[in-house]
């Protein structure tokens, strides 16, 4: 069988890349194979985590360029040396450009933590997403795959599940609900989804 490579994109503890590696090896995702792991920063856990799956990773840092073009062409160039098809953003804190977007149609996705289209676009991630749920005082919050393009969590969506907020909730609490009952279910899922698709392609 065809399998599709893939980088998973990082710039922290790797909780979400955990979940990927995790689903990989209980053959939950027979059309893809994470080949490469980006870390945006030296030094994070994600990285740790990636070594001890026997997963290939490399660290390029932003500010090491004297711009986005010169970053991302490196980042390009990293990605085909790999022979990489589909990119998998998992708290990654950089904005990639709409030109290097545009260089993967459709072959990069996204894990939001909230239901989009509330609670997303600039200024939304980590715990700025679940400190706007509890002002806002919603019931039912959630996570979010979608496809990226030019638009800051403007793409196509793939999957979505929701989860309930709580009385007493604080935004930490509400993120590692949102991470345990929903992120880490259908990030593996979408990730199956679209490695099968580009697989048969």
């Amino acid at each position: 069988m065809n399998k599709t490579k893939i980088a998973v994109f990082v710039s922290g503890g790797g909780t979400n890349l955990q979940a990927l590696i995790d689903a990989e090896k209980a053959g939950k995702i027979p059309h893809g194979e994470i080949a490469l792991v980006v870390a945006s920063k030296p030094g994070v856990f994600a990285l740790e985590r990636a070594a001890k799956a026997g997963i290939k990773s490399v660290v390029v840092e932003r500010k090491k360029y004297p711009d986005k073009p010169s970053f991302e062409a490196d980042l390009k160039k990293t990605l085909d040396e790999n022979g990489i098809q589909m990119i998998i953003l998992a708290g990654f804190m950089l904005v990639l450009s709409a030109d290097f977007v545009k260089q993967y149609p459709d072959k990069i996705i996204n894990v939001h933590p909230a239901l989009i289209p509330s609670f997303c676009g600039d200024g939304f991630y980590g715990l700025h997403v679940h400190e706007a749920v509890l002002n806002y005082g919603v019931k039912v919050t959630g996570a979010t795959v979608h496809f990226v393009n030019e638009v800051t969590d403007g793409g196509k969506i793939i999957l979505q599940k929701a989860v309930d907020v709580l009385d007493g909730d604080t935004p930490e609490v509400l993120q590692k609900r949102v991470m345990e009952q929903a992120e880490w279910i259908i990030l593996p899922q979408a990730a199956e989804i679209v490695a099968k698709k580009l697989s048969e392609a």
